[in-house]
């Protein structure tokens, strides 16, 4: 099993937004998170990833097995398409940036400044990022957002080459994917329940 969560509540801005989840991914398995604006899809990502505490539950994962990619495309505006991927695969102690840029169609664009592309290209090579960190499970917060019909068909196709490869894929999206052999996990079970006055100390006034 690459990926376990048992348990888990996390909490936004102090308020509980979702308790008892559990889930696990085992080598070649996708899994989509659901469920409405604010119930707490990307609290619990981060919490998984390790980039917030969790209020209780653990996930276990095996030491530097996971990438997070939320919301910023985390691309240096400087550089060249080609020189942040080659920046990021050292980071990730990697070399090969030649699948990441065939993946999502970067070649015409690899010598160009990331601060000259589209929103587009710009979130396009903000995922090609995930190929060279070499890290076999990848945490996914509305990987999409900005891409047009055909690029993110090249996302599926990345995520199916992924899973292929014996990776694991956890993905928060709220859109269609085409990944028909991803399983589906409604977070709406695990709403956590109202806070009560109880709950709150100290004095209103």
């Amino acid at each position: 099993m690459l990926l376990r969560v048992t348990d888990m509540a996390v909490a936004r801005g102090g308020v509980p937004v979702l308790e008892g989840v559990g889930l696990a991914l085992a080598p070649g398995e996708a899994l989509i998170l659901r469920g409405p604006n604010g119930i707490g899809k990307t609290t619990l990502l981060r919490g998984i990833a390790g980039l917030q505490p969790a209020l209780s539950g653990r996930a276990e994962a095996a030491p530097e097995s996971l990438v997070y990619a939320g919301h910023a495309d985390g691309i240096k505006s400087a550089l060249s398409v080609a020189e942040n991927l080659e920046f990021w695969a050292r980071v990730f102690g990697t070399t090969d940036i030649s699948r990441a840029i065939a993946a999502f169609a970067l070649g015409p664009l690899a010598t160009r400044p990331a601060g000259a592309l589209s929103a587009g290209q710009k979130r396009r090579l903000g995922l090609a990022r995930l190929l060279v960190t070499g890290r076999a499970v990848w945490l996914l917060d509305e990987p999409t957002v900005s891409l047009d019909t055909e690029a993110v068909a090249m996302f599926a196709g990345a995520v199916r080459g992924h899973l292929a490869a014996g990776g694991a894929a956890l993905i928060a999206t709220h859109i269609e994917l085409g990944l028909t052999e991803a399983r589906i996990l409604d977070l709406a079970p695990y709403r956590a329940a109202p806070l009560g006055m109880d709950d709150f100390d100290g004095v209103f006034l």
